[in-house]
């Protein structure tokens, strides 16, 4: 964690962790990773990134796979931004269950 960085504890079901742990992972992210993501997303455009109203059930009136779109595109645009300002990554790997950071010339750091 950086100096700066604080804890944010939720509660949540735990089937939706799950499936959103899996989801992230397959994105190469963790779950601090994709809520940050989310969070920077939100503050970006000063809103939440995607529809959402109380006359729609679900996400706005999206479907899973169009809200998957929404966050898949954010997180690419994210990583094409950090790739053009030859900042590092952050990614999560599966198999040492790892974050790291992937540096411009393709070196990672692990945290």
């Amino acid at each position: 964690m950086h100096t700066q960085d604080v804890r944010v504890t939720v509660r949540i079901n735990r089937e939706l962790k799950e499936s959103a742990e899996t989801l992230f992972g397959y994105l190469g992210l963790n779950m601090s990773n994709a809520i940050n993501i989310f969070l920077r997303k939100t503050v970006e455009q000063r809103g939440i990134p995607f529809p959402v109203d109380t006359n729609s059930q679900g996400f706005g009136g999206l479907c899973s796979s169009e809200v998957t779109k929404i966050f898949n595109d954010a997180v690419e645009q994210g990583i094409a931004y950090k790739n053009k300002k030859g900042l590092p990554v952050a990614r999560y790997d599966l198999d040492l269950k790892r974050a790291y950071l992937e540096n411009a010339d393709g070196s990672r750091d692990y945290v």
